[in-house]
């Protein structure tokens, strides 16, 4: 006869807090749990599936196969549960939602920041968790389930993802006025590697893609200055430390205030397309759906859309 398994929500959100913090330890203390309280649930679960969930070992945690396909329905059933409260918000009190969104740097430093600030004006039950990821990484971490809405940026491939296109930006080069490139109208991005660069900091989604643009060539991106934003690259530019490749809206925006030039690149991929993806924008929590309404129309607004 077949063994009925009973599956609890707490084990669930451990499970997932273990996985994403390759540790027991530290899944633990997200879920507000002793590791020996924890120790004992892993097992008692181990035992009612009839299946090993982890592997242990000096460097941490990883899941098994069972594991993994353990980790994937409880996400998918967590994000329903935290759907089921939006949708029954209305009918009861003090109910929070939780929203997490990973993005490209340009998204979040360009766009972002005017819509979310509207968005938790008149949400102010919903918190939201950011964060700046590669946008490789952003699609694995919707996919897996680990964030509920992502924001990519260029050519990346989604397949399995709902997609929705948003904006467009432009990556130009940003250069001090007396530079030796200035004069010219347009530069590709090999001609620049012949000079030093100021660029974001290592782990940003735009320093690993133009490592990799200079790897392509065969190339090293001398990188002289990692700045934290695209201003600070913007003094630093202005200053003479050296070359940087940054959005166009950022790039103009300092233009302003600062004494530097902007130039096109004839790469390609120059011009980004950004866009919104997740697993199903239809099962998104109801305040999720209304984040992505806002950013659709705040896009469409710029462009000279419909409101």
């Amino acid at each position: 006869m077949r063994k009925t398994v009973h599956f609890d929500l707490t084990d669930m959100r451990l499970l997932v807090a273990i996985a994403e913090a390759n540790s027991l330890t530290r899944g633990a203390e997200r879920c507000h749990l002793s590791a020996a309280a924890v120790s004992v649930r892993i097992k008692n679960l181990e035992e009612a599936i009839g299946a090993r969930l982890l592997y242990r070992s000096s460097q941490g945690v990883t899941l098994t196969p069972p594991g993994q396909a353990f980790v994937h329905h409880a996400r998918a059933v967590l994000g329903q549960i935290e759907h089921l409260r939006s949708d029954l918000q209305e009918y009861g009190e003090g109910v929070k939602g939780h929203l997490r969104v990973f993005a490209s740097i340009t998204a979040m430093a360009e766009f972002l920041p005017p819509v979310l600030s509207r968005y938790l004006a008149t949400h102010r039950d919903v918190s939201i968790d950011l964060r700046e990821r590669p946008s490789g990484d952003i699609v694995r971490a919707v996919t897996e389930g680990q964030t509920d809405l992502g924001i990519v940026s260029g050519p990346v491939r989604t397949e399995g993802l709902e997609v929705l296109p948003w904006r467009s930006d432009r990556l130009v080069l940003v250069t001090p006025l007396e530079h030796p490139l200035a004069g010219h109208g347009t530069v590709s991005f090999t001609d620049t590697l012949e000079h030093d660069h100021v660029g974001l900091q290592e782990g940003t989604g735009l320093h690993a893609f133009l490592t990799q643009k200079a790897m392509d060539v065969g190339r090293a991106f001398k990188l002289r200055i990692q700045a934290g934003s695209f201003e600070v690259c913007c003094r630093m530019i202005a200053a003479d430390v050296g070359l940087g490749v940054m959005p166009e809206s950022a790039a103009h925006r300092y233009r302003e205030q600062l004494p530097i030039q902007i130039l096109e690149l004839s790469d390609a991929w120059s011009l980004r397309r950004l866009q919104l993806c997740a697993r199903s924008f239809e099962l998104l929590p109801g305040f999720a759906r209304e984040l992505v309404e806002m950013l659709q129309a705040d896009a469409a607004g710029e462009s000279g859309g419909p409101d």
